[in-house]
């Protein structure tokens, strides 16, 4: 007899429709389980046999055929356990006729016939919503996650026996999360935010308030923030370049809700979202030690799950030690830096991965980190260029900002004088300029100044005749290549939208060259 019920797996972030079908014939008695399927896949008849027995189920003996079409897509994870035990049942009786064909079936089975959570539910209930799948059963812990995806159906199961209840139509009511069984959220409508969607404190536990000096650095910090500028910090040891990067995401505006569905979706296929309230708010910040592969930061595997620079997307991404960094690592973000995704081609296809993040890096000016104050550097002019070399022009020019940071005196430390700005007021600013930038772009296919092409640079990033001179004389004195030149008037631009000012004054121009000439001064021997 066959039967067969639906399912899905993801492929990079998109997700895949699969068929799970079953044959049970005479013949002699074994499992085969066929359709481009790895391991995990394979073993999935152990645990299916097991988790029925131990249910009160036994398969009869015979020659039981499990067919994951489409062939042609690699199918990998433990999604498929569930919907394997019901497409065997339907094909051996056990089920009422059609009832597995007519929702999305996940989920992991355990050897006593629980049911485990999946990683990927919200793509591929996501992708069955839009196919016109409008039930879906999942385990029980995965019910918050797949009710982001409004307008579907979504029941909940703890086991395999109440997986059958739900089957031969005893749910007759729905329950909730505290009511036991199998479950749909009461009174959820149709495009209405349930529970995994309450609003929940965005704000950080850390402020720049707390950060004492450095006033150039959380300028630098500014200024990033409001144009998506890539932003360098350097100095020596403990002068606050790590405190200035982990309070970036709170002066970031908040995320839309399309942008935390975005954000939820990667998480959601890299298995990393929270338990109970899995709707991700608050923008990514990932800090990868620098000793990581280049398959961690940018993706990998057969079928490449996100690496670093996905999993930052719509947020930060800040390496810490950048020179430390392997410089294979270092070419690697060439690609997500300049086109916002990054690429992975794999033998069975290429997979796009978004990579839009706003990129931070902090370094040490040279091995001992104390460089240019001789007095203190024990370094040897020889270590100091071939530590600064690791970095290499091409990567250098992708970055619009260098902060220094500067000696803090005892008396700004313990906070005596005037007190800087709170990330509130900081992300006030940054939301204004973001307006300001969203209405002039409107139309042009870009959001920030940091987007902006040569012609459209021509265009929106006019200068006074003294802020033209001066970036005329930077360019020859600094030898500055015209990549470097754009990125300046770029800066320029976002200087100028943080006072409201339509056009580049020269303190614009003159701000944005001088967070350009920290390179030429630490690289002057590149």
């Amino acid at each position: 007899m066959f039967s067969r019920v639906l399912s899905a797996v993801t492929a990079g972030l998109e997700a895949r429709l699969i068929w799970v079908e079953a044959d049970v014939s005479q013949g002699l008695p074994g499992f085969s389980v066929i359709g481009d399927v790895n391991v995990q896949v394979r073993e999935a008849e152990i645990r299916v046999r097991t988790a029925l027995k131990n249910s009160g189920i036994s398969l009869p003996p015979r020659r039981i055929t499990v067919n994951l079409a489409p062939a042609g897509i690699r199918k990998e994870g433990t999604a498929f356990d569930l919907p394997m035990a019901a497409a065997v049942l339907a094909s051996c009786g056990e089920l009422p006729s059609g009832a597995p064909e007519s929702c999305l079936v996940l989920g992991e089975l355990g050897l006593d016939g629980s049911l485990g959570p999946v990683p990927g539910i919200l793509p591929m209930v996501h992708l069955a919503r839009e196919e016109g799948v409008r039930r879906c059963v999942v385990p029980w812990e995965n019910v918050p996650e797949a009710l982001l995806a409004e307008g579907m159906d979504v029941i909940g199961v703890r086991n395999l026996q109440e997986f059958l209840q739900v089957c031969r139509g005893k749910c007759p009511r729905p329950f909730s999360a505290a009511g036991g069984g199998a479950f749909r959220i009461p009174g959820k409508k149709e495009g209405s935010e349930g529970e995994g969607s309450k609003e929940t404190g965005w704000e950080e536990d850390c402020d720049f308030s707390e950060l004492r000096g450095q006033e150039g650095l959380k300028r630098a910090a500014l200024l990033a923030a409001a144009g998506f500028h890539n932003l360098l910090l350097i100095g020596p040891p403990g002068s606050g370049k790590t405190m200035i990067a982990r309070r970036l995401p709170t002066i970031l505006p908040r995320m839309t809700r399309e942008e935390s569905l975005e954000v939820t979706r990667i998480y959601s296929v890299a298995g990393l979202l929270p338990e109970g309230d899995p709707l991700i708010r608050r923008r990514p910040f990932r800090a990868p030690h620098h000793s990581l592969s280049p398959q961690a930061l940018a993706g990998g595997g057969r079928i490449p799950r996100p690496g670093e620079v996905t999993l930052a997307h719509r947020g930060v991404l800040f390496l810490d030690e950048l020179p430390e960094m392997a410089r294979r690592n270092l070419e690697l973000l060439r690609q997500p830096l300049e086109e916002r995704k990054i690429l992975i081609s794999r033998q069975g296809g290429s997979y796009s991965f978004p990579a839009d993040f706003l990129f931070a890096a902090a370094m040490n000016p040279c091995p001992c980190g104390f460089y240019p104050d001789m007095s203190r550097c024990t370094c040897t002019d020889s270590q100091v260029l071939r530590y600064q070399r690791k970095l290499s022009q091409p990567l250098l020019d992708r970055i619009d900002i260098c902060g220094e940071a500067l000696p803090v005196s005892y008396r700004e430390l313990m906070g005596d004088g005037e007190k800087g700005m709170d990330s509130a007021g900081m992300r006030a600013l940054v939301e204004e300029a973001r307006k300001i930038q969203a209405r002039r772009y409107a139309g042009e296919g870009i959001l920030f100044n940091s987007q902006l092409s040569p012609a459209q640079i021509k265009k929106y990033c006019r200068a006074t005749p003294r802020g033209e001179k001066l970036l005329e004389l930077a360019f020859g004195e600094m030898g500055l290549s015209p990549r470097a030149c754009h990125r300046i008037r770029r800066v320029a631009r976002t200087a100028a939208d943080l006072e409201g000012s339509e056009v580049i004054e020269a303190r614009h121009m003159g701000e944005a060259i001088s967070l350009r000439s920290l390179d030429k001064k630490y690289w002057r021997g590149i």
